[in-house]
């Protein structure tokens, strides 16, 4: 077998998808589409190994390293092998020729990660290669009505509206905390300096798929205690932010309309100053809410202490359950 490698070219894609089929896990499919002509703008470097017969060559294998305007601190990378060309050390040497160029990285930065799937030859692949897992991440539905409904103040209707609320997604409020929460559950891997904008493209606005939100509130602060209007709002504690036909059972009173049986996506998480107890609460009595009669699909990462706290237990008793495999974000050692 003789193998060249040369840089990624148009028309690769439907000749290399001949050959592969469709991919074998979620994380393959995904980057796939990172597949592309090398450039500086963003960086990215891509190689295709081709397998040369009577001077033709047929596209056999790709990789590709890019930077990451999120999460700066590594780069992507991915490699992918046709079936019946594996175990013959293309990935490798594919490998080898990302991390020579990985070494020349405008940003200076060379630290490798990927996206697996747990007991897949990609994950088998990594670990030979040095490459560790740093984070472990879930798609969990939960189903309706999984947590008793929380009881805010007295019990009124009022003091459920005091601390419940639909919030604009365009809400300079939430997107400061939703910005220092996504920071604060990512220490594994930093996604640098964000903005307020920078939120807002990534979490909020229509681009995003963002639809609604409504975020839980600390009772309202005493006019005693802090000289300040006793009409004032509480501190944001928690949100929920819904990428799809927005938050069902979103009223303070959880009584939203049952639609769809399909889980509506929902984005959850919490001030990241609160303490365990609290955070664990707010997250707790938002879920309650919005999954009151209609199942909801949260991205869990094992980061996230005080969702899992609350979700785990719904696991094991059968009120959630796991949406396809799990994925784990695997690295070159820090």
């Amino acid at each position: 077998m003789a193998i060249a490698y040369r840089e990624w070219r148009e028309g690769d894609d439907l000749a290399l998808l001949e050959i592969w089929g469709g991919p074998e896990t979620v994380q393959a499919g995904q980057f796939r589409g990172t597949l592309a002509p090398s450039g500086n703008s963003p960086w990215r470097r891509c190689i295709v190994a081709e397998d040369v017969v009577d001077g033709v060559g047929i596209p056999v294998a790709a990789a590709v390293v890019h930077e990451a305007s999120l999460h700066p601190e590594r780069l992507w990378a991915y490699v992918e092998v046709a079936r019946d060309h594996r175990r013959a050390g293309l990935g490798s040497t594919l490998l080898t020729m990302l991390r020579h160029e990985a070494a020349q990285a405008p940003s200076g930065v060379s630290k490798l990660r990927c996206k697996v799937e747990p007991g897949t030859p990609g994950a088998a692949f990594a670990e030979a290669a040095g490459l560790a897992p740093i984070q472990r991440t879930r798609l969990v539905v939960v189903d309706p009505a999984p947590l008793k409904l929380p009881v805010f103040g007295d019990g009124s209707e009022s003091a459920a509206t005091d601390q419940v609320e639909d919030l604009a997604t365009g809400s300079v409020e939430l997107s400061d905390v939703v910005g220092r929460y996504y920071t604060a559950v990512h220490g594994w891997d930093s996604p640098g300096e964000l903005s307020v904008g920078a939120v807002q493209r990534l979490f909020l606005d229509d681009l995003s798929g963002a639809h609604g939100a409504i975020v839980l509130r600390a009772p309202k602060a005493s006019a005693f205690g802090h000289g300040i209007a006793a009409s004032r709002k509480g501190r944001l504690e928690g949100f929920a932010i819904s990428y799809a036909q927005g938050i069902p059972g979103a009223d303070a009173d959880g009584a939203g309309a049952a639609g769809s049986s399909e889980p509506t996506e929902v984005f959850l998480g919490h001030e990241p100053k609160l303490d365990a107890d609290q955070a664990r609460a707010a997250v707790r009595d938002l879920l309650a809410l919005i999954a009151y009669q209609h199942p909801v699909m949260l991205e869990l990462d094992d980061a996230m202490t005080a969702l899992r706290t609350v979700v785990e237990p719904l696991l094991e008793s059968g009120k959630a359950h796991v949406q396809g495999s799990e994925t784990l974000v695997v690295s070159d050692p820090a």
